[in-house]
């Protein structure tokens, strides 16, 4: 069974004959994306400086049963000039919700987010990452799924069923940041012999206790991000190939709000990719507000992130230190700007991240992103992007 076709399944399934109608709405977006590189690439075979990419996701929503009742669809399609892995259709939602006061019930394909730290998603295990999309981890692809919340005075309850694997995306060979050496998904492997049909499930507790917001979760299937094996393809030349292996996952988030400062924790012990490990982000986020007897807010952010495997870590945030600063400019045109600094405290190696957007009239907004790597050491995961600097505008048209 292919994944559209699944994706179909579970939400036509729930979804009951309606007779009448009593809410539809269409929205979404389009927009074009440039990005410029600001130096040469590692691999001859990507591209030099300059790419565009075109996004459409609109967006349908119809209601009925006094808005009990919920079927939602986002298809998402980008274009991209240079990187054929890149250009991709995705369905981000495709779900039927039923809702009553101790209880909601949803099928079909969902986007659903674990965590409150601002640097890394550590916890949030659900959706698999759509990679091509950004460095940052925050775009998802849609995960089929069956949903149960039970909703009651203690608490919620959120029991998974995840009937179908989304393998990552990557860059292809000629795309832009990515892997050195590139990564082969055609040669993916799989810990079940099911591959990609295995069922995973997770079930998750969350609560708010007066200032205190907690989540705890579970989750048992197969892990999102896979492990790099170097591996050659049908050419003969150096590839890194993903290996999917089957993880327990028990997870904490948990942030406390008092008065103008945030205090936030992730954490997570999994087994399953090699030996077991342990990871944490945790932090703050204090927010002046009215800086300078004006309208505008200022947060400062400090978070510190580490995993236990240490330098052996796939991953870049084992022991880093990140600092930030977000300013909202509370005007009529909803201008942001979030500013980043990460560095490793072993190797000193730095990436800096800057993400600004500002509503252009009714209907259009304009986004601004700068990413740079400096000083990272050749043993270091970021090492691979260290010649991937760049810019990026985008134009959203908002319908």
């Amino acid at each position: 069974m292919t994944f559209f076709r699944l994706c179909f399944l579970l939400a036509v399934g729930g979804l009951p004959f309606v007779s009448t109608v009593d809410a539809d709405e269409w929205s979404g977006l389009v927009g074009i994306e440039g990005r410029y590189f600001t130096q040469t690439p590692q691999d001859p075979r990507q591209f030099d400086h300059e790419n565009v990419s075109l996004i459409v996701e609109p967006e349908y929503i119809h209601e009925w049963d006094d808005g009990r009742q919920v079927f939602a669809f986002v298809p998402f399609l980008r274009i991209d000039q240079h990187d054929s892995n890149r250009t991709h259709f995705d369905i981000r939602e495709l779900t039927w919700e039923k809702a009553e006061d101790a209880w909601e019930l949803r099928l079909g394909v969902r986007k659903v987010f674990w965590g409150v730290a601002e640097f890394q998603h550590l916890v949030d295990i659900i959706n698999q990452t759509d990679l091509v999309e950004n460095l940052d981890t925050e775009d998802k692809l849609g995960q089929p799924m069956a949903n149960l919340a039970l909703i009651q005075d203690w608490g919620t309850l959120d029991v998974f069923v995840l009937p179908f694997f989304r393998e990552r995306t990557f860059a292809g060979s000629e795309g832009r940041p990515r892997e050195q050496p590139p990564v082969d998904e055609d040669q993916a492997g799989f810990e079940s012999s099911a591959e990609e049909h295995h069922v995973d499930f997770a079930i998750r507790y969350s609560h708010f206790i007066g200032d205190w917001d907690i989540g705890l979760a579970h989750f048992y299937g197969t892990s999102r991000a896979p492990r790099l094996i170097p591996g050659v393809d049908a050419s003969g030349s150096a590839v890194l190939v993903p290996f999917y292996d089957i993880i327990n996952q028990t997870s904490l988030d948990v942030q406390a709000t008092k008065g103008n400062m945030l205090w936030k924790l992730e954490a997570l012990h999994r087994s399953g990719q090699a030996n077991a490990f342990n990871a944490l982000a945790g932090g703050f986020e204090y927010t002046f507000v009215g800086i300078f007897e004006t309208v505008i807010d200022l947060g400062i952010l400090g978070e510190y992130h580490y995993d236990d495997r240490g330098e052996s870590a796939p991953t870049t945030l084992e022991d880093d230190i990140a600092l930030g600063t977000r300013l909202s400019f509370n005007d009529v045109q909803s201008t942001e700007a979030l500013m980043g600094l990460i560095v490793d405290r072993e190797s000193s190696g730095k990436f800096f991240n800057l993400e600004a957007s500002r509503r252009l009239g009714e209907n259009w907004v304009v986004e601004f992103q700068v990413r740079a790597f400096f000083g990272q050491s050749r043993t270091d995961p970021a090492f691979t992007f260290t010649r991937d600097d760049y810019a990026e505008m985008a134009f959203f048209y908002y319908f």
